[in-house]
């Protein structure tokens, strides 16, 4: 039996080594992994392989840096090419990226099996690329692993129940990943102790300025006042000297990009969260942090049920009025079991075993 396992950012290797050391349990299953090169990531070294413990891609694509439609396109026609050529019984992707859609479009076209890790998450807002990729990726899909119950709600409200299609709750592979590396990867390292962790680089808001100012605006009150750590993207970077941002200057205590380990160690340092990434949404909680988020809306719903995550979009006022209120909160509200209990890997494992 043969999985072909595609990926294009470091999120989802993360992701895919859950997996694959699960999948270790079968010594049938032949994994192949695909790179297709969608975000560059100079973290993504040998070493970063090693530490996470999955082997190095067995192809990469190098595709990267093209508009949307080019970019799907260049990818769906390799993967379709290796998907001839290696013959698997199950194509497996994650989460919404272009990566995710080109490898279950190219599969499915193929009639191969497809398996979605993270399906059912729904922000709501057809303006983000990230859910067309979802919603189509589980149309197209043979087996859904849900991450969470709303996701499996999601799903029933779509009509999914009434499809030829496969759906297993499997809690978050994010969290087995966080549990495991903290338990056998972390070094403690105390030099941020209680700052703010605070990361930047949705394109909805380093694109636009006005955003951008205000969102910077809100960041330097708050710095001055509690303290900031923020890894800085590159895309953000440039787009902070577009609008006259004078780091040199700034209260925020500016980092070179980190790799997960460095992230995981911020994390497990700091005091609260800011962010615009969906995946750090979760990891604050899974080290116990509040989180304000600068988006206005988010797929994680539940963090924000939870009490454990607010939505502040990018008004200077409403950011520091969220930080004000999340630091402010009694941190009870983390001990809600809402990702599983660390063995997403291997239900995933499992079901593919289960069904192929």
């Amino acid at each position: 039996m043969t999985i072909l396992t595609i990926v294009g950012a470091r999120p989802q290797f993360i992701k895919a080594a859950v997996v694959s050391r699960a999948l270790r349990q079968f010594t049938e299953i032949k994994e192949i992994i695909v790179h297709t090169g969608q975000h560059f990531d100079a973290n993504m070294s040998d070493i970063f392989f090693k530490e996470m413990e999955l082997k190095t891609p067995d192809y990469n694509l190098n595709i990267s840096e093209l508009n949307h439609g080019a970019m799907t396109g260049r990818m769906l026609e390799k993967i379709e090419e290796i998907i001839l050529k290696e013959k698997p019984n199950w194509v497996l992707v994650f989460g919404d990226t272009n990566s995710t859609l080109a490898g279950a479009l190219a599969a499915a076209k193929l009639h191969v099996k497809v398996a979605h890790v993270e399906a059912g998450l729904r922000s709501f807002n057809m303006n983000m690329p990230e859910e067309i990729n979802r919603i189509l990726t589980d149309r197209i899909s043979t087996i859904l692993f849900a991450p969470t119950e709303q996701a499996m709600e999601n799903l029933k409200n779509e009509g999914f129940d009434n499809f030829s299609v496969k759906i297993v709750k499997t809690g978050d592979v994010m969290w087995d990943a966080a549990t495991y590396f903290k338990e056998n990867k972390m070094k403690s390292d105390v030099a941020y102790k209680s700052k703010i962790l605070t990361t930047i680089h949705r394109a909805e808001n380093t694109d636009n300025h006005e955003k951008l100012q205000s969102i910077f605006h809100a960041l330097e009150k708050i710095a001055e006042k509690y303290g900031m750590i923020l890894p800085l993207h590159p895309r953000t970077k440039l787009n902070m000297a577009e609008i006259g941002f004078n780091i040199e200057k700034s209260s925020i205590q500016f980092l070179n990009p980190v790799g997960y380990f460095e992230m995981l160690n911020l994390l497990d340092n700091c005091r609260l969260v800011i962010t615009d990434s969906g995946g750090l949404q979760k990891e604050a909680c899974f080290f116990k942090k509040p989180c304000v988020t600068l988006r206005e809306e988010t797929e994680w719903v539940e963090l924000v049920a939870a009490n454990c995550n607010m939505l502040a979009g990018s008004n200077s006022n409403t950011i520091i009025n969220a930080v004000e209120k999340m630091i402010s909160t009694p941190q009870t509200f983390f001990f809600q079991n809402l990702y599983g209990d660390g063995n997403a890997g291997k239900e995933i494992a499992d079901a593919i075993w289960r069904y192929m």
